[in-house]
């Protein structure tokens, strides 16, 4: 098991919350360790916005184009025009 050198007044701070949650030193360090990892390795909100704008820029590309006429449908400009001239 490896060793840790930490400043008496850090291990004051982590023996009282140890403390307090009723738990050992180790334990809550051990806590503590994982707790400050997992915010780190978790992606940033701006991280999370770009892979947001990424999908939705790829789903708009790989979004089929659809045309009213392939369906026998009128096409809309030509329905506004007509609608306009009465």
């Amino acid at each position: 098991m490896a060793t840790l050198n930490i400043p008496d007044d850090l291990y004051a701070q982590l023996q009282e919350l140890a403390n307090a949650e009723n738990s050992s030193i180790e334990a809550q360090a051990i806590t503590v360790l994982q707790k400050g990892l997992q915010v780190n390795t978790q992606p940033k909100d701006e991280e999370k916005r770009k892979n947001v704008l990424k999908i939705l820029e790829e789903s708009s590309r790989n979004r089929r184009r659809l045309n009213p006429a392939d369906f026998g449908l009128p096409d809309s400009t030509e329905l506004l025009r007509e609608d306009r001239n009465r």
